[in-house]
């Protein structure tokens, strides 16, 4: 297996730079921008901003050119005081760039890079071709949620801050709403914690995301290699109702490339609401699929398109126990 290049943490005083290798940073709204800035600024850290961040070619792609997304990701490596990069939100083409990464200056500048959804081509790729540690967690914007951001902040800085382990528990709260239009009236749901489809136990390093994105990489050279690893995997509720079906599908066509491969374990994150996903639903998905048959697998962990999340570090090395309690340890 590759060798693992493991960033640096993050230290008071360390620079974080936001970059938009997704859609803009435009949409959004001021308030989140400066509540997120607030709260890295809480935990020590000094807040950049690429200079191509709120740049945007058209309304139908929201983004800014490749050349300009480019131009801010490269800086933010080469920047000697820049110690973290997170990415301002997700979208639906961070896959443009792919070829135009300069992936020998990220080999020889490693730091943290941070986000999730579309991202997972983006975070992929870099750790296929580099080896570097990268970190599915929250966007920029993810912290700009004024209530039920607790969580996602621990588990940020316990992984990207601290030397402990992180333990991935389930949190109190969750919630699907739109936040982002109104901070204040919110719903949260009560969290009836992680579920264990298959029982057992297994050690290996994480691969995944967001299983429609990680899907785009198959046969390209961007794929990570899944041999022997624990895959997390989750999926956004665009497909609505038969977001069931979608998801069998995508998983399918992944386990397909996974054929003879050793697959240790997978750790399913929670759905959001309109996917209407019941625990039934789920389990008839993995019981249906032979290749799972002996894995040990949970569902509805805390990552994702809900709220909170926590943050896994892509590349790095999780034991992972499901009897009748189940404990996921990332042991860095």
């Amino acid at each position: 297996y590759m060798n693992i290049i493991v960033p640096e943490k993050l230290k008071k005083g360390d620079e974080v730079r936001v970059i938009a290798p997704s859609q803009s940073m435009r949409i959004l709204g001021k308030d989140c921008i400066e509540i997120a800035k607030k709260r890295l600024e809480d935990m020590g850290l000094k807040v950049t901003f690429g200079k191509n961040v709120m740049n945007s070619m058209s309304d139908n792609y929201n983004c800014a050119s490749i050349e300009d997304r480019i131009e801010d990701l490269h800086e933010a490596f080469r920047d000697t005081n820049v110690k973290a990069i997170m990415t301002a939100i997700g979208g639906f083409n961070s896959n443009q760039l792919l070829d135009y990464i300069d992936y020998e200056l990220i080999k020889e500048n490693p730091k943290i890079l941070c986000g999730f959804s579309d991202i997972t081509a983006l975070l992929e790729a870099i750790h296929a071709k580099t080896g570097l540690e990268v970190y599915y967690g929250p966007h920029f914007s993810s912290l700009g949620m004024k209530k039920g951001c607790e969580y996602t902040i621990k588990h940020f800085a316990n992984v990207l801050m601290n030397d402990e382990k992180d333990i991935i528990d389930s949190s109190e709260k969750w919630s699907d709403d739109l936040w982002f239009i109104d901070q204040e009236n919110r719903t949260f749901i009560e969290n009836k914690g992680m579920k264990i489809v298959n029982k057992g136990e297994a050690e290996g390093r994480l691969v995944g995301g967001n299983l429609c994105t990680f899907n785009l990489l198959q046969g390209t050279e961007y794929m990570p290699d899944v041999e022997n690893k624990i895959l997390f995997l989750e999926d956004d509720g665009e497909s609505g109702k038969v977001f069931n079906r979608n998801f069998d599908r995508d998983l399918q066509s992944l386990l397909h490339l996974c054929k003879g491969k050793n697959i240790k374990a997978i750790i399913f994150g929670r759905a959001q609401k309109n996917c209407e996903m019941t625990e039934e639903k789920w389990i008839e998905i993995i019981k249906n699929k032979k290749e799972l048959k002996n894995i040990p697998i949970v569902i509805n962990a805390d990552f994702g398109h809900t709220t909170p999340i926590c943050t896994i570090p892509i590349g790095g090395y999780a034991k992972i126990k499901f009897d009748k309690n189940i404990n996921i340890e990332i042991t860095k």
